[in-house]
Formats: structure tokens, C-alpha cells, sequence
């Protein structure tokens, strides 16, 4: 697509007709006494759209033709009868905008139609930017755009087109690194990931994984991925994600640092996460013991397997000439 859904057509390649072809009817003829007082109309069979009067003398009175203008409707800009509001936003143009990717049996843009839609703003369906322009326009399920949800979201950000949106987004994308704004966008994310025809009130644990993943695109906590480790490395024990894990979450980032060593069990946090971060702890101990025996077995080697001065000497030397050296 890639183009304005609604063009204004050439006014003048439709108006059909020459100046000379106009009807009769359009002109009206003044009348014009002579100097004896007597009036003379114009015969209106007169095949001359011009009004000629001969006075008695045998001289012509000066020729008066006065015409009314006709205006094509062909002429007038279609533009100018869309609803437009104070910056030119069309309202006519969002509505056909969305009837493109609308679905023929309800009034919503579905899956296929979003995926129509993405591929014409170049966007991966997946990606932080749908996110974003989902959270704008407070879109209630995942792949899927009610017309209200369309209608508003592109009033809100102030596109029309595909152009218009795509234009957006560096914009939208500035606007989510806001403090209370990205706030706002994660709250949104774990409703956006519910299914909302299934009356869902957790999120099932691989689409959190996923949603977490791209909600933090931009700026990603340095206990995410351990965090996303944990979940997925117990299975059993992690079955769903409440909206109160999933908020608190986030807290726990801005909160507890990257060692977690400010973390207490005494405070009010999900028990979930006294079990993540025993499980890190413990993750970390074990890291550090295999650092260790390495390191130990690197540092120690037997006399034949240990190179010589003049080896190491000549390694380095090959080494130097390798990267340039003299």
C-alpha cells in the first residue's frame, strides 16, 4: 500500500466541456431603450447571444452581453468536503483507512488484517512498536483493532494514513521512555496479553516471558534475563502470572539492586520472588565455584604440557608479525 488512502482527483480532467457549449439559459439580456423612448427586447430566438437594438436613425446602440457564470461541480476540490478538524486530520480518511484491513464479518481489524496492516507500515508484528501503537490506541486484546480503538488511537497521535503513523513513531517511541509514561505502558501490556474472550486474569507463563521481553525493548533491567531464566527453568512451579506479580515486578527493578543484596523476605513481596531470588543466590554460588576449579586447573599443568621460554618467545614474535607488528 504504502500510499494516501484518499487522493484528490485533477478538477480539470473531468470538466467535460468547452466555454462555447454553454446553454442559452445561462446568459440573461439587459434591455436597451432607444432615444425615442420605446423599449426593445431581444428576441430570445435569436440564434446571437448578443443583444443588438437599432435606433431610428439607422445607428446600433452599443452591444450589452451579460452572462451568468456556471460552475461545474467537476470543478469543486472533493478535499475541501472532508471533515477536518482544526490540523487537518480527515476524519473521512481514518474510516476508509480502517475499512481496508476491517475484517467482512465483524467490524474490527483481526489477525489477518493486522498483519496486513503491519506489513504496510514495515513493522514485524512482534515488535516494540506495535506495542507502543497499541498502547495509544488502548487497544483491549492482542490482534485485534475495534473500529472505536482505530478511530481513536489515530486521532490521538494525529495520523491518517499509513504515512502518517509510520512518521509517528519516533515520536511515540520518545514519548514511552517518560518515567510515568512507560509506567502506564507496562500496566497496559499485561491487560493487552490477556484473553479477554477467555475471561483470562493471569497471563500464562510463556506469553509473560514474551511480553516481558518487549515491553523492556528500550530499556532493559540488568535481573531480566535471570529473572526470565527462573521462569522458564521451573516449569511446575510457575504456572501463571497474576497482575499483582507482574506489577510488582517492575518495582522490584527499581528497587532492589543488580546483586540483590538490599532484598528482604521481610518486606511485602510475592512469595515468588523470595523463591527467585534464593534461586539466583544459589545460581551465582555455583558460577563462582566452577570460576574457581578453572581458574585452579588452568593455573597448574604438568612439565611437558608447559611451553618453554624460548617457545613463548617465539609464539609472541609470530604473533606481532601476525597483527602488523615489527
Amino acid at each position: 500500500m504504502g500510499q494516501c488512502v484518499n487522493k484528490c482527483r485533477n478538477p480539470t480532467s473531468s470538466l467535460g466541456s468547452k466555454s462555447g457549449d454553454k446553454e442559452s439559459s445561462s446568459k440573461s439580456h439587459k434591455r436597451v431603450e432607444s432615444a425615442s423612448g420605446g423599449v426593445h427586447k431581444e428576441d430570445s430566438s435569436a440564434p446571437s447571444s448578443k443583444s443588438t437594438s437599432e435606433l431610428l436613425n439607422g445607428t446600433k446602440a452599443l452591444e450589452v452581453t451579460v452572462e451568468t457564470p456556471v460552475i461545474s461541480s467537476a470543478m469543486r476540490d472533493p478535499c475541501k468536503d472532508e471533515s477536518l478538524d482544526g490540523d487537518g486530520l480527515s476524519m473521512m480518511r481514518i474510516e476508509e483507512l480502517f475499512g481496508h484491513y476491517k475484517d467482512e464479518l465483524e467490524d474490527a481489524i483481526l489477525e489477518e488484517g493486522m498483519e496486513r496492516f503491519c506489513n504496510d507500515l514495515c513493522v514485524d508484528p512482534a515488535e516494540f512498536r506495535v506495542l507502543v501503537l497499541a498502547w495509544k490506541f488502548q487497544a483491549a486484546t492482542m490482534c485485534k483493532f475495534t473500529r472505536k480503538e482505530f478511530v481513536e488511537g489515530c486521532k490521538a497521535i494525529r495520523a491518517d494514513s499509513i504515512e502518517g503513523i509510520c512518521s509517528r513513531f519516533p515520536c511515540l517511541l520518545l514519548e514511552a521512555q517518560g518515567e510515568e509514561n512507560f509506567k502506564d505502558l507496562y500496566r497496559f501490556t499485561f491487560q493487552f496479553g490477556l484473553d479477554a474472550d477467555e475471561g483470562q486474569r493471569s497471563l500464562q507463563r510463556d506469553i509473560a516471558i514474551a511480553l516481558w521481553q518487549l515491553v523492556f525493548t528500550q530499556d532493559k533491567p540488568e535481573i531480566l534475563e535471570h529473572w526470565l531464566d527462573f521462569l522458564a527453568e521451573n516449569p511446575s512451579g510457575v504456572r501463571g502470572i497474576s497482575r499483582d506479580t507482574w506489577n510488582m515486578f517492575f518495582n522490584f527493578t527499581q528497587a532492589i539492586g543488580p546483586d540483590l543484596s538490599n532484598y528482604s523476605e521481610d518486606e511485602a513481596w510475592p512469595s515468588l520472588f523470595d523463591t527467585f531470588v534464593e534461586w539466583e543466590l544459589e545460581r551465582r554460588k555455583k558460577e563462582e565455584e566452577r570460576g574457581l576449579m578453572t581458574k585452579e586447573e588452568g593455573g597448574s599443568c604438568p612439565e611437558t604440557d608447559c611451553p618453554t621460554t624460548d617457545r613463548l618467545g617465539t609464539e609472541g614474535s609470530r604473533g606481532s608479525q601476525t597483527w602488523g607488528g615489527h
